[in-house]
């Protein structure tokens, strides 16, 4: 829940993001987000824009991801930047785990 001081994975309830992906939300505020994103192979992240910047860390897998029309391919300890509005997606190429961080927090997906 929203300001909760420890989040245990364990303990936060998976979502359905789109076909082949899971979400947990971990920890956040009003400022900052924490996001865990599971992908299995071929799980696309559809094309999309939002308000927040966000930054993703490659925690497993490969990915290819586009930012801004580029595309370039990612893969464990591999950071992007993505700035307020830009459009981003991507491709899971080999199983793998991003770690979201967005500020500010996505309202949508929470229920507060």
């Amino acid at each position: 829940m929203k300001n909760d001081r420890w989040v245990f994975h364990k303990d936060v309830t998976a979502q359905n993001a789109g076909e082949g992906v899971i979400r947990r939300v971990m920890a956040y505020n009003d400022d900052l987000m924490c996001v865990e994103n599971t992908f299995n192979k071929g799980a696309v992240g559809a094309l999309h824009q939002h308000p927040h910047t966000q930054i993703t860390y490659v925690v497993s897998g490969k990915f290819e991801f586009e930012i801004d029309g580029v595309k370039k391919i990612v893969t464990a300890g591999d950071t992007m930047l993505k700035t307020n509005s830009v459009i981003h997606g991507c491709v899971c190429l080999e199983d793998g785990v991003l770690l979201d961080i967005f500020n500010p927090y996505r309202k949508d997906f929470v229920k507060d």
